[in-house]
């Protein structure tokens, strides 16, 4: 069984009243575990990896993602 470790999370009072539940916590903690295993196969982080190649194999630079990145997340915030 691997080593298990606490750490602590910033969340909202409400989610932390939540999380009071050891059945839940451990439950967050797993989904944790998934998300931010080193080296596991997450389809999205593969995705997003394929969507970057794709974009620089037709020709967009690192500054014109960054540019398209910016432009979104400012159009987001409005």
């Amino acid at each position: 069984m691997n080593e298990v470790s606490r750490i602590e999370i910033p969340v909202e009072a409400a989610t932390a009243t939540a999380l009071a539940d050891d059945r839940r916590r451990a439950a967050v903690g797993r989904l944790v575990d998934r998300l931010v295993r080193p080296g596991a196969d997450d389809p999205l982080i593969a995705l997003l990896e394929r969507t970057v190649e794709e974009a620089r194999q037709t020709g967009l630079t690192e500054a014109e993602l960054e540019a398209e990145l910016a432009a979104y997340n400012a159009e987001r915030r409005s």
